[in-house]
């Protein structure tokens, strides 16, 4: 069966229905985001530089601004990785997560091999299942669509000399765990593995997906190759207004408090979902959405949507199929009413 890479969630929502298909945080820009915002379309007759948002990023992950790219949004850098890195041999993509890695490397005419987690292992990452000859692997940590946050420990078993490791942490600042000060199991500051590149996105928590900013790290010897795949000025003068303000310590002191509030309204999103007869919850969800597992999703998905809801349809996710569902983390108040709904709907099917 061929599998549409190019589906997303933004396809799934439509007008009157609770968007539960889109992992994006809908709240209004804080001053601190809104003012710089604002203050950037005074601007826009000049041509954009990169420069003080580049060392803003650097600053924040204790990198040197050599080692950042700024994208016009993290899927950009999907795209400039395939197409400044077509001399790979085998690169592996591993699934189920974002799809866009495999459509990007497709596209530029790679062969792409894919190395599929079990849903029994709760997707978990098994280093030794990905191929070692490999020499360009994309993960996703946290993943899209499993919300499974793999140790940073066996992500850094993949990294070695002779391959490009790139690890997709869109989702990284939805993340949080009791003790710990900043971002669990995150790479972005690792400089010592060989061949590591870090994605970042700020879509998610600041809500900022029609602007399309983020950005890579990764050794300062390769992202020159990068950049000259990229457009000129691909990056918008409000974009980088964004990038600047994001990094800032009030930003990231603002995202662990949103990642603490995630945390609280997704472990009863959980506690709902395992209470639905017939229903299984992939892994141990850590991001902004959770997986779900229930014969006749695709059915499903369809009657809550005459019922108000959009979710996210999981069969365009290789190593899921028609039996799962994606749903994004809300307000407890959302997620009774939309848990209500699926019991009811789970209870009326013949």
């Amino acid at each position: 069966m061929t599998i549409d890479l190019a589906h997303h969630g933004d396809t799934e929502v439509g007008a009157g229905l609770v968007d539960l298909a889109v992992n994006v945080r809908r709240e209004p820009p804080p001053p601190w985001l809104a003012g710089p915002l604002q203050a950037s379309l005074g601007d826009l007759a000049a041509y954009p530089d990169a420069t003080a948002a580049t060392a803003a990023v650097a600053a924040r992950h204790g990198r040197d601004p050599a080692e950042v790219l700024l994208t016009a949004g993290a899927a950009q850098a999907f795209v400039l990785l395939a197409q400044a890195l077509r001399g790979v041999r085998r690169p592996v993509v591993v699934h189920p997560q974002f799809t866009e890695p495999e459509a990007a490397l497709r596209n530029a005419g790679h062969t792409v091999e894919r190395v599929l987690l079990r849903a029994g292992d709760g997707f978990r990452l098994d280093a030794s299942l990905v191929p070692g000859d490999a020499d360009l692997v994309f993960v996703g940590n946290p993943t899209n669509p499993t919300s499974v946050l793999h140790p940073a420990a066996e992500i850094a078993r993949l990294a070695r000399p002779g391959r490009v490791l790139v690890v997709d942490e869109a989702f990284s600042d939805t993340t949080h765990r009791e003790g710990v000060a900043g971002e669990p199991e995150s790479l972005a500051g690792r400089r010592d593995l060989p061949g590591l590149v870090v994605l970042r996105s700020l879509t998610k928590t600041w809500g900022l997906a029609g602007l399309r900013i983020g950005y890579l790290l990764g050794p300062a010897g390769l992202l020159p190759r990068l950049a000259a795949a990229q457009p000129l000025w691909a990056v918008s003068t409000p974009a980088l207004a964004a990038a600047t303000a994001c990094a800032s310590p009030v930003a990231v002191a603002a995202e662990r408090e949103i990642a603490v509030r995630l945390a609280a309204d997704r472990s009863h999103l959980v506690r709902r979902l395992r209470h639905v007869p017939n229903l299984t919850v992939a892994g141990d969800p850590a991001s902004a959405f959770v997986a779900v597992r229930l014969e006749g999703a695709d059915k499903v998905r369809l009657d809550l949507r005459e019922r108000g809801y959009a979710v996210r349809r999981g069969d365009t996710f290789p190593g899921l199929g028609a039996d799962w569902l994606r749903i994004a983390v809300r307000d407890t108040a959302i997620t009774d009413a939309f848990v209500d709904t699926l019991t009811t709907v789970l209870k009326e099917r013949p």
